[in-house]
C-alpha cells in the first residue's frame, strides 16, 4: 500500500508542477489547495506555499535552473506522500484530482499535413512551416 501511496504523491506532484507553469494555474491551485485544506485547514497558508513554488518554477524554467524544477517537484511529492500516509482514505481524491487537472485527450484534434513543392526544381534545402506570416521568398522586386 505504501508503494502506491508513494506512486501516487509522485504522480500528483508532476501534475501539480506541470500546471503551475501553464494559464489555467489559478483553477487548479483553487483545487488542490481545497485537496490540502479539507485535511490541515490552512487555506491561505497552503495557497501563499503554492504561490511561492510557482514564482520559484517560473524563476528556474526562464533561467534553464532543471534543478530547481526538480526541488519544487520533490517539495509537492514529500507534502502529498505525508498527506497520503497520515489519510490514506486522501487517495480517491486525489485521483479525482488528477484526473481534473489532466487535459482530456479526446478533445485535441488530429491535424492533416499536405505538403507540395512546386516552382521548379530545388538544389538546395527546402523549409516547410506551420505559419511564415508575410514572408516573401524570392527575387526581390526591381527597384527603378
Amino acid at each position: 500500500m505504501e508503494a502506491e501511496l508513494m506512486a501516487l504523491a509522485a504522480a500528483g506532484a508532476t501534475a501539480f508542477v506541470q500546471q503551475m507553469a501553464v494559464d489555467s494555474w489559478a483553477q487548479a491551485r483553487d483545487r488542490i489547495v481545497s485537496f490540502f485544506s479539507r485535511r490541515a485547514g490552512e487555506e491561505g497558508v497552503i495557497e501563499g506555499e503554492l504561490e511561492t513554488s510557482r514564482r520559484e518554477l517560473t524563476m528556474a524554467m526562464e533561467a534553464g535552473d532543471e534543478q530547481s524544477v526538480l526541488d519544487v517537484e520533490a517539495e509537492w511529492r514529500t507534502r502529498l506522500r505525508r498527506t497520503l500516509m497520515a489519510n490514506p482514505a486522501a487517495a480517491s481524491e486525489l485521483r479525482q484530482l488528477l484526473t481534473e487537472l489532466a487535459p482530456d485527450r479526446s478533445e485535441q484534434q488530429v491535424a492533416h499535413v499536405h505538403n507540395t513543392i512546386s516552382g521548379g526544381v530545388q538544389h538546395g534545402p527546402v523549409v516547410q512551416v506551420g505559419n511564415v506570416g508575410s514572408l516573401n521568398f524570392g527575387t526581390p522586386p526591381v527597384q527603378g
